[in-house]
């Protein structure tokens, strides 16, 4: 199946995508549907390079170096990372003209299936599944959009023009491509109203179970479901959050675990067990992962293990993205804890006078050689942190931290205590409030999923300044001060441990949530050929 990377939103018509004969038999199909799979995994870059746009690889970079709790150590994503991007910077250009080649690959499948026949060899519960599996990477496309271009959905989702145009249509004609450039921006609660059908949908068809790598890799119930839960998350729709979540973890404490019909998961013993070697492939903790392997993958300029590890040998890794010292040195992440020891940590491996400036880097991704680290979306560690935010939410801030909220924040929180001798770093009793419980949440986020592009997911939709600010975030809002990514020439003696680093370190200034810069614009290249979203750019681009 061909895909054009002329326009961002694909308004070439792909007339080799709507031959029937791609749907013409179950083995014709089953690779059309994993060529959505490839769409979101290794889209173009710059015309015909592959670096993991959007989801290969580049969603965990972007993600990451949007935020504080990473340092960019070269000038490989320093556009991201010191928030200096406009309309023509190919990060934030070419993740928006690959969200949307991959809603059409996905939109172009749809079709397609439409006009598939059950047979003895294709049931219509396998073309319903195959639907499915197009409509949750559709759901996580437009998350993936909503979160870099559009205002969160706390500020007025029902405002005019401040979501995306929802495409549903494939276009595969000059016809549908003009009904295409037609199209404007919905509203943010039209977009996520749109995600959350998509998701529905996948969930009531999708199977509860695969085998082998296709158990991560391709879309389950499980990972319909735990999406849901971060998209109501993200509307803060509390109850809800809960309410799916109950779907794969419905102890009131722990262990938790899923068993039935929504699959079989559950934490790993260790923090690190989803990312041992080999394991990002099938193990209980990971719901769903973009798969890479040897032959396929983001390459040496894109992925994660080439940008995340450590230049030093055996790794050789490019040293591009470090641990910052900022998060390093927060009180609240714990000298004991597995997540800051050498077995997850390359600690005082990197020289100083090597590309990584003597960074601590993180062992997430380890087949530097090969890049066939699975890039992570969505964990049962997720799922769990997710309804522990949410139930606390829903409970007074000044009343008594909720004890189902405690025991699912302790889940994460006691695996990681490399003591082992407690049951946790903190006792419920060691919360005066609520308040206080939904703030060791957030920073637990910031630990868990570190070097795993979620942060700046969590500063868009925490990002409040109103005057109930400190119920939702810890950092004064906007886009947090950062480490400075080119004046420090030696990170190693930053990492002390110590909070009292970290004013002097932080050159990067903080960015206000009102000021234009805290969404990203519409590519200049989609601009130029779109005239309706010409007339609908993000305000001050």
């Amino acid at each position: 199946m061909a895909s054009s990377c002329g326009d961002l939103l694909e308004l070439t018509p792909q007339t080799a995508l709507s031959d029937a004969t791609a749907f013409a038999t179950p083995e014709r199909i089953e690779l059309t549907v994993a060529g959505m799979y490839d769409a979101a995994q290794s889209g173009f870059y710059a015309g015909g390079a592959v670096r993991g746009y959007p989801f290969g690889a580049a969603h965990v970079e972007q993600g990451d170096n949007r935020g504080e709790d990473v340092v960019n150590t070269q000038a490989f994503f320093l556009i991201t990372y010191s928030n200096t991007y406009d309309g023509v910077s190919g990060n934030n250009d070419f993740h928006f003209q690959t969200l949307f080649a991959l809603v059409n690959r996905v939109n172009v499948v749809l079709a397609g299936l439409e006009t598939a026949k059950p047979s003895a060899t294709l049931t219509q519960a396998q073309i319903d599944a195959y639907k499915g599996e197009g409509r949750f990477l559709r759901a996580l496309a437009y998350m993936e959009l909503l979160k870099h271009f559009c205002r969160p959905a706390w500020d007025n989702k029902n405002a005019p023009l401040g979501g995306m145009p929802y495409r549903k249509t494939a276009i595969v004609s000059s016809l549908a491509a003009n009904d295409a450039t037609a199209l404007g921006r919905a509203t943010v609660a039209e977009n996520y109203a749109d995600i959350l059908a998509d998701l529905d949908y996948a969930e009531s068809v999708l199977p509860n179970t695969r085998t082998g790598s296709l158990k991560v890799a391709r879309a389950t119930k499980a990972a319909a479901i735990a999406l849901k839960t971060r998209v109501h998350l993200n509307l803060r729709n509390w109850a809800a959050v809960v309410t799916e979540g109950n779907k794969l973890a419905p102890q009131a404490t722990g262990p938790f675990t899923a068993i039935g019909a929504n699959g079989t998961y559950a934490l790993t013993t260790s923090p690190f067990g989803p990312f041992t070697s080999g394991n990002s492939k099938s193990n209980t903790e990971s719901i769903f992962s973009i798969e890479n392997d040897v032959t396929d993958n983001p390459g040496v300029n894109g992925a994660l293990p080439s940008m995340y590890n450590t230049s030093v040998a055996p790794t050789t890794g490019r040293a591009l993205v470090a641990i910052s010292p900022y998060i390093w040195n927060q009180t609240w992440w714990n000298a004991s804890d597995i997540r800051k020891s050498s077995t997850m940590v390359n600690i005082n491996v990197e020289l100083p006078g090597g590309g990584g400036k003597g960074g601590y880097f993180t062992k997430k991704y380890s087949d530097v050689v090969g890049g066939s680290d699975n890039a992570p979306i969505i964990r049962y560690a997720e799922v769990l942190l997710n309804m522990a935010e949410a139930i606390q939410r829903q409970i007074a801030v000044g009343a008594a931290p909720d004890p189902r909220a405690f025991a699912l924040y302790n889940a994460i929180r006691s695996r990681a205590n490399a003591a082992g001798t407690d049951l946790s770093y903190d006792g419920i009793g060691d919360f005066a409030n609520g308040q206080a419980l939904i703030t060791a949440i957030l920073n637990e986020r910031r630990i868990e999923f570190l070097c795993e592009g979620m942060r700046w997911m969590d500063i868009t939709r925490l990002a409040e300044t109103t005057e109930d600010a400190l119920l939702y975030n810890t950092w004064g809002g906007g886009i947090p001060a950062k480490v400075s990514s080119n004046a420090i020439t030696n990170y190693q003696p930053l990492y002390t441990g110590n909070p009292a680093t970290n004013p002097g370190i932080l050159s990067h200034i903080a960015i206000p949530y009102s000021n234009y810069k805290f969404l990203w614009p519409i590519p200049t290249s989609e601009v130029i050929l779109n005239p309706t979203l010409a007339a609908q750019q993000n305000p001050g681009w």
